[in-house]
């Protein structure tokens, strides 16, 4: 393959962040995350689960002498670090950080076995095993990983060290699995390889590639039997004794082929990293039967097992989803790492087909559930994301086990971490699509877009106060006199009105809204100005009749963010606390409250609680309550002051039906 460059200067659309809510965060991963996730993968931090990433692959390097320790996937974590260094080096690049990276690439590439393959399990602890568990030991998921970190650091740094090492790698899984008799015909446990494939594709031109990412998808679901077929040939060894992989193919999505599936079932992560991966093919192939397929399976996801903050995945058991509107708050399994993967999906629907509701969904999941899943120190995390905790019964009750009351600071299985790192490194490229001469902006998040529309070169700078006062504004630069396209601009699922100008003439309504973007065609120079209002006003939320946790309940939204209560602004019981009315709702801005932030006051009742004397279970009683003024708090942020009780979904009373 002959040598490339990364050429920033030559790209259809490159953005730079530079926001007030999100900069912060960025830097954060940079200054903080990174080097907190390298010390735990190096085993540094004391108190913490270690991680022993680093030192197997020295091990398999032959670099230190020892056995493997960790998970069966434990590589995956190190490649979404450098991932994440990747996209850090591309807006700040720093020697120091990039010379830590190249030589644990150099490490990696001395862990390759001469024929390709690179996983530190396998090579350490069963070297005679090799894809003999594909249901279960993660060799493609762990494959999958480091192709996203090589293309990543390729675009990135311009060096090409770790994407040889993902060629070569992939080279090799390709003379391994096919259609062709001599080629084994399965797929892997855990969906990754797939969307990972398709990066590896889009930056080598390299057509094996693209077709190895089809053969995968096509191939699952077809050999209902192949999982059960590879436990018998193995002994009946299985890995995960808790969970039975080989027979419950609904858990890996390979019950039926891809494309016959309309149902969100099984593990959560692993089928939007299939979903994925499905919509990158569809959008390369033009593949109607698999376009179709991701509509569906985004249908059901979105409209009856999405939570409100974003988060999937409602039960413990196999992480995963279980029927249409079973969302129990307290119980739920809410991975970041799923969320994540939604938004990866959402953003492979955009480039699909530019429909508000992709964006809509990217927004939910990333402003809440993503954002709760690191503490405001960058060095504290959460696996699970609960809408409620009760901490008195959480020690007590199994059903809560996996419910933590706070950030951890690493895990035995730690995928999220360095998942959020690696998402948050890489804002920047979900900000913007463009589609022939429009340009769609997804998210309102200030900084800088350069890109062609049909070789007309625009520069697009926005100021952003999306997250404080929903003001948002973008200026036009143009390289010729005038660029004749299209500004789509969003309008939030939440906002019910919105001002326009250009400008600073006041432009309402736009010339047309399609697909929920508003379209603004003209022709621009450069120095044109577009400038939107959206009204932060709060507004109730009412979940799903069929939802059987929320009826009776509303929860509250400002913006992008949905808003909980804590026991330490409302006192424990939460539950006896019931919204009086939507129209009382004050927003403050408090600077003390975490680094500052806006809070909801709400007016409120609290229902007294009798005497123990009066028994346990009562007839025809009106609870004597007390008015109260309930705080609330952007649910992201919960969790950083304390253990306590946590609400997301309120009683209400006297709330009129909401529209």
């Amino acid at each position: 393959m002959t040598k490339q460059t990364a050429d920033f200067s030559s790209r259809a659309l490159s953005v730079r962040v530079e926001d007030p809510f999100w900069s912060p965060y960025i830097q954060l991963v940079k200054d903080v995350v990174i080097p907190y996730q390298w010390d735990a993968l190096n085993d540094l931090i004391e108190g913490a689960a270690p991680s022993c990433a680093i030192r197997n692959f020295r091990i398999a390097a032959g670099e230190e002498q020892g056995s493997f320790s960790g998970m069966v996937f434990q590589d995956s974590d190190l490649y979404k670090w450098i991932e994440a260094v990747g996209f850090i080096l591309e807006a700040q690049p720093d020697p120091e950080l990039e010379q830590v990276a190249d030589d644990v690439i150099e490490l990696l590439a001395k862990a390759q076995q001469p024929d390709g393959y690179l996983n530190t399990y396998f090579t350490v602890k069963e070297p005679d095993s090799r894809w003999t568990n594909l249901a279960e030991c993660h060799e493609l998921y762990c494959a999958g990983h480091l192709i996203e970190a090589g293309v990543a650091y390729f675009q990135s740094t311009g060096k090409r060290r770790l994407l040889d090492v993902c060629c070569r790698f992939a080279d090799y899984v390709d003379t391994v699995f096919g259609n062709e008799p001599d080629k084994l015909q399965g797929y892997d446990g855990h969906q990754e390889i797939e969307l990972a494939l398709m990066k590896l594709y889009e930056v080598t031109g390299e057509a094996r590639y693209l077709k190895l990412s089809q053969f995968f998808l096509d191939e699952r679901g077809k050999q209902p039997g192949f999982y059960l077929q590879e436990y018998r040939r193995r002994g009946n060894k299985v890995h995960f004794p808790e969970l039975d992989i080989a027979h419950d193919l609904k858990y890996s999505q390979a019950h039926i082929p891809v494309r016959q599936q309309e149902t969100a079932v099984g593990h959560a992560v692993r089928l939007v990293y299939m979903c994925t991966g499905m919509a990158h093919v569809a959008a390369v192939t033009k593949d109607e039967g698999l376009i179709e397929a991701c509509r569906k399976l985004w249908s059901n996801i979105v409209r009856k097992q999405m939570y409100v903050t974003g988060a999937i995945g409602a039960m413990a058991y196999g992480e995963a989803f279980t029927v249409d509107y079973d969302l129990p708050s307290d119980t739920i399994y809410g991975e970041t790492c799923a969320s994540i993967g939604l938004i990866f999906f959402a953003r492979r629907m955009l480039e699909l087909e530019p429909r508000s509701e992709y964006a809509h969904v990217l927004e939910r999941a990333l402003y809440n559930t993503v954002l709760s899943g690191m503490a405001k120190d960058g060095k504290h995390f959460f696996y699970v994301n609960p809408l409620e905790v009760y901490p008195k019964a959480n020690p007590m009750n199994k059903i809560y086990e996996h419910v933590k009351l706070q950030r951890q600071q690493w895990f035995g299985c730690s995928c999220c971490p360095p998942n959020i790192a690696r998402l948050l490194a890489s804002l920047n490229r979900y900000v913007y699509t463009f589609k022939e001469n429009t340009l769609y902006a997804h998210l309102y998040i200030g900084g800088e877009a350069r890109v062609d529309l049909g070789g007309q070169y625009v520069t697009i700078g926005q100021s952003s106060g999306y997250t404080e006062d929903g003001r948002v504004r973008f200026e036009v630069q143009t390289d010729q006199e005038t660029a004749s396209f299209a500004l789509a601009l969003r309008i939030p699922e939440w906002c019910r009105t919105v001002q326009y100008r250009v400008n600073n003439v006041a432009c309402h309504p736009p010339d047309e809204v399609v697909d929920g973007y508003a379209r603004i065609l003209r022709d621009w120079r450069s120095g044109d100005t577009v400038e939107l209002q959206f009204e932060m006003r709060v507004h109730s939320v009412a979940g799903h009749p069929l939802i059987r946790q929320t009826a009776g309940k509303i929860a509250l939204q400002r913006g992008p963010f949905l808003y909980c209560m804590e026991e330490v602004d409302n006192g424990s019981n939460l539950h006896l606390l019931q919204i009086t009315s939507d129209k009382a709702f004050q927003v403050e801005y408090d600077p003390h409250l975490l680094g500052g932030l806006h809070k909801i006051v709400a007016s409120s009742v609290r229902t007294e609680i009798p005497s123990e004397e009066d028994g346990l279970y009562f007839s025809d009683t009106q609870w004597p309550s007390s008015p109260v003024q309930a705080t609330f708090i952007p649910y992201y942020a919960w969790g950083n002051r304390g253990v306590g009780e946590m609400r997301v979904w309120v009683n209400e009373t006297g709330i009129p039906s909401v529209k």
